[in-house]
């Protein structure tokens, strides 16, 4: 299993029950096949540029070890969750 760092930006329209939905999502799918060491909720934050008509975003950063397979999956689910602004997932 390798070491990843998977940020996500959420739309700040979400409310907060739909928004813990979605980080409990998220954090499932990586228990699936792999194991989240840490979430950091760093909350809403401007964006360096309007995202969407977004001035704003809310971030959430993931800590996991995964096998190579889940990433491909993890990317599909942040693409078709409406939701979700902005993604990217990096091997440390």
């Amino acid at each position: 299993m390798n070491k990843y760092e998977s940020v996500v930006i959420i739309n700040p329209n979400v409310e907060e029950n739909a928004l813990k939905a979605l980080i409990e999502k998220f954090q499932t799918l990586i228990n699936t096949d792999g194991e989240v060491e840490q979430v950091n909720e760093l909350g809403k934050k401007k964006l360096a540029y309007e995202i969407n008509k977004n001035k704003e975003g809310y971030y959430v950063v993931y800590d996991f070890k995964a096998n190579p397979k889940l990433i491909a999956e993890l990317e599909r689910n942040y693409r078709i969750t409406d939701e979700v602004i902005k993604f990217i997932v990096v091997k440390k």
